[in-house]
């Protein structure tokens, strides 16, 4: 429920901030005080859409804030918990509006966008009247409604549950049949590049081994003579570096036996001898193997080549050669697996759809029969509303479709659409006048009727309906007397059910009151500025006794107001 309502700004009002209570919250006042603005502002707060034109003259931004108390309400707590928005004890909802265009939300003063603050009032409000907000003005609420009077709720917890389930095998099946499709449509290429890549068969490392060998092979030429040249100069010719060092060597040997200072020298030169020694069995080796081939060189460019060519075609490495090889042999690994899985989750899909088809039927045959109660008890209440001529239906209906055209539920040997309220539309029809054929209630004229038949069905589905808070405008138009009365009494009692915030302009109605406020309009500094009080049990019979007869209250008006009231507590 509403606890406090804060207008800033906005229209005729500079700043009003008031309390509600649960129970009845009835708002009278002189026509053009101010009420319907009250009731602006709420809608602004609802989600609806403003512009700067709201905006009170002089000021910088109009701002609507509310506080709803919402510790029992489980579908708020999981929408913010969804919406990761913060849950305390009391929900503040914060609309400003900007002198600049600016539009800015807030949910527990947290910035959220206009949609947020739109589904919140969905699960917050119920506003009915000459505004938008009328849950059952839209089609779509209809089955909510009827399951509600019929609390149908393991019912539908059954089959929701049951087309969760179908709808994740359809989707999963989907799934594999795209991807059998999808490899069937390239099958060919697939198998064209696996044959491809498997004739070349890289191998990781191949690619620079090859060039080196292409290198060797390229170079082999030069690498005889230089070798042949290399080991000459340092063994196999007169006067090889390996003769000069073996002189040098045997002449340092002499002057060590001379002198031991010539000992180090001796030593690194027979070190230098060894070094030039083992270069030279390795310059010997290297050049016996040079073996000038020309095949091999063919064979080795042409084996780069084709590496070559795979790496422009599929990625520019042998990596990604490699990778797609891979690819490629997991999707024909899992193709082998598409047929047996596709067959295994059509065998689910129908047993699940049987199950569905089964909980479909079961809920269209009980809000069959609910329907025929509610009709009943809307006409009977609409009665004592002052429409005793209304004729109200439920029209329940189920598309059927052939079998080709989607996914279908099939019951009573027939195949119908079907969604997460199962196969039926739902849909209210009403006539308000004798002789008149029912019309879709969402087609029903705006104003005071709209609003008693939505009191009608208010009261019958009360009990059932979770909406914490309902509120009511112009719902006393066109009706006097003991109609009055009796709308006073309706939303009385859908008051023990709900918060009830209702603007009024008869005391019939303003004499059931649990809290009565009362909406004035003043001048002060040359400008109209509306504003609101509670009014104390004076105050209230004072406000009845200026509905009974007018501004001027006499000692009358004052009795009869004050005997209306107690006939009503």
């Amino acid at each position: 429920m509403i606890k406090s309502l804060l207008i800033q700004d906005y229209a005729l009002i500079e700043k009003i901030e008031v309390d509600f209570k649960s129970g009845l919250n009835i708002i009278t006042g002189e026509t053009g005080a101010g009420k319907s603005i009250i009731i602006d502002a709420m809608s602004l707060l609802l989600g609806e859409r403003a512009s700067s034109d709201v905006i009170r003259k002089g000021a910088d931004k109009s701002i609507v804030e509310g506080i709803f108390e919402i510790n029992k309400n489980k579908k708020v707590k999981t929408f913010l918990a969804e919406n990761e928005l913060d849950d305390l004890p009391e929900l503040i909802i914060r609309r400003e509006i900007s002198s600049k265009g600016s539009n800015r939300c807030f949910v527990n003063d947290s910035p959220v966008a206009l949609n947020i603050i739109k589904d919140l009032g969905d699960l917050l409000v119920d506003l009915h009247g000459q505004h938008e907000h009328q849950s059952l003005l839209k089609k779509e609420t209809h089955i909510n409604f009827l399951d509600g009077f019929g609390n149908n709720e393991e019912l539908l917890r059954t089959y929701k549950w049951l087309f969760t389930s179908l709808n994740k095998l359809l989707a999963e099946l989907k799934e594999i049949k795209d991807k059998d499709a999808a490899y069937k449509e390239k099958r060919d290429i697939l198998e064209f590049q696996m044959k491809e890549i498997d004739a070349v068969s890289p191998q990781p490392d191949e690619e620079k081994k090859l060039l080196e060998e292409l290198k060797i092979f390229e170079n082999s030429e030069k690498l005889l003579g230089l070798t042949t040249t290399i080991y000459e100069q340092l063994y196999d010719s007169e006067n090889s570096v390996q003769d000069i060092l073996s002189k040098i060597k045997n002449d340092l040997s002499e002057l060590a036996k001379i002198d031991s200072s010539f000992n180090e020298s001796n030593n690194e030169c027979e070190s230098a001898l060894t070094l030039v020694n083992d270069i030279s069995d390795f310059i010997r080796t290297y050049k016996e193997k040079i073996d000038i081939e020309p095949e091999q060189i063919e064979a080795a460019r042409e084996r780069l080549g084709s590496i070559n060519l795979l790496k422009k075609k599929y990625g520019g490495s042998i990596e990604s050669i490699l990778e797609l090889r891979k690819k490629i042999g997991e999707e024909f690994a899992a193709a082998d697996n598409y047929s047996l899985n596709i067959s295994d989750l059509e065998k689910k899909i129908n047993a699940v759809r049987d199950n569905a088809s089964a909980a479909a039927e079961k809920l269209s045959k009980e809000r069959l029969k609910i329907s025929k109660n509610v009709k009943k008890e809307i006409e009977s209440v609409l009665a004592e509303l002052g429409i005793p001529n209304a004729k109200f239906e439920v029209r329940i209906t189920q598309r059927e479709i052939n079998q080709n055209e989607g996914n279908s539920l099939r019951f009573n040997n027939k195949n119908y659409a079907y969604d997460s309220n199962g196969c039926d539309e739902v849909e209210f029809f009403i006539s308000t006048n004798l002789g008149e054929d029912v019309k879709p209630l969402v087609k029903v004229a705006s104003g005071g009727e709209v609003s008693r038949i939505m009191l009608a069905l208010k009261s019958v589905l009360a009990k059932n309906d979770k909406l914490p808070l309902l509120i009511f405008d112009e719902i006393d138009s066109g009706i006097s007397g003991n109609i009055a009365q009796k709308v006073g009494q309706a939303l009385k009692s859908l008051a023990s059910y709900h918060q009830i915030i209702a603007i009024t302009h008869l005391p019939q109605i303003a004499a059931y009151s649990d809290q009565h406020y009362a909406v004035e309009k003043k001048t002060i500094e040359d400008r109209v500025v509306s504003s609101i009080r509670k009014l104390d049990e004076r105050g209230k019979v004072i406000e009845v006794a200026k509905l009974l007869s007018g501004e001027k209250v006499t000692d009358t008006s004052i009795k009869s107001a004050r005997e209306l009231i107690e006939t009503k507590a």
